[in-house]
């Protein structure tokens, strides 16, 4: 086959075109740190890219999820912190009243004390995070407690379901307490401890009987407390292997599309060298022409 000087010329330019391409990739790598910059640069690496992408995105929608638990799990137990202090001043009141020197007067005052405090620990059984009641079950928009005992139209709802959240690939954890049966008998021994300190007849025997039924109700707050102290634990260790599949998804992504910046220098020089070569030997094939010596 023939080579002319146009076939030549051809070649020269297709290759330098070529040589331009292959500068422009390793300039863009890096700019951008990245190897490739559109699927078409490598499909297996941008294929690849998306299921790191998405595998980090679940882990952190899980990482989201955990901080849900762990906010309703914290709340539930500072709210009870609070009921054990309100346990803790009633058992120091029904002291005060089971003393024989203690008159209905004297019983009638502790009992009016004690009726704000149980409207308090009905509070604390409707606290809610955002929109949702923590301590009404699976009902979470719905208060346990409607009103306020003793009071027209005072009603429980007293949902039992469990509120479970995803926090990894099928795993799901309960995050409530079942406050129905907890703040129901808790409020049932007040109404009666009431009762009993508004009735001139009760004497100091019948209401120091009382102490020990506030010693079950703080017995039932502790196991309560204990079941989110349970909670909390398992929640941290879920964190931590969240933060691990984080941390591996994470390098795996970076392993699989950011550059080495020591090697993509290299190439670039070496790049640049081998263009400046090929000009080199373009300037020598393509000669000068008549019209170049009549100029």
């Amino acid at each position: 086959m023939r080579v002319t000087q146009f076939m030549l010329a051809n070649n020269m330019l297709r290759n330098l075109s070529n040589s331009y391409d292959r500068l422009g990739k390793y300039q863009e790598q890096l700019t951008t740190g990245k190897k490739i910059t559109r699927p078409s640069d490598d499909p297996v690496v941008a294929m690849k890219g998306i299921a790191y992408r998405e595998e980090l995105a679940r882990v952190k929608q899980y990482q989201r999820n955990i901080g849900e638990v762990r906010n309703w799990i914290d709340s539930a137990d500072d709210a009870l912190d609070k009921v054990g202090l309100a346990l803790q001043r009633i058992q120091e009141l029904v002291v005060q009243a089971s003393t024989d020197t203690a008159t209905p007067e004297d019983r009638k005052k502790i009992a009016d004390e004690i009726d704000q405090i149980q409207k308090h620990v009905v509070d604390i059984a409707n606290t809610k995070i955002g929109d949702k009641y923590i301590f009404n079950g699976a009902d979470t928009k719905n208060p346990l407690f409607i009103g306020y005992p003793g009071q027209p139209g005072f009603a429980v709802n007293g949902n039992q379901g469990d509120v479970e959240i995803e926090v990894f690939g099928g795993i799901k954890l309960d995050v409530n307490i079942d406050g129905k049966t907890l703040f129901t008998g808790m409020i049932g021994m007040l109404d009666q401890l009431k009762t009993a300190l508004n009735d001139p007849s009760s004497n100091g025997k019948a209401i120091e009987g009382y102490l020990s039924r506030i010693e079950t109700q703080q017995n039932a707050l502790l196991s309560a407390r204990s079941e989110l102290g349970a909670k909390q634990n398992r929640v941290e260790m879920m964190e931590n292997r969240l933060a691990t599949q984080e941390e591996i998804a994470t390098k795996l992504m970076s392993n699989n599309e950011d550059i080495e910046y020591e090697k993509a220098i290299t190439d670039l020089i070496t790049q640049e060298s081998v263009h400046r070569a090929a000009l080199s030997v373009g300037a020598r094939i393509i000669q000068p022409t008549l019209v170049d010596f009549l100029r």
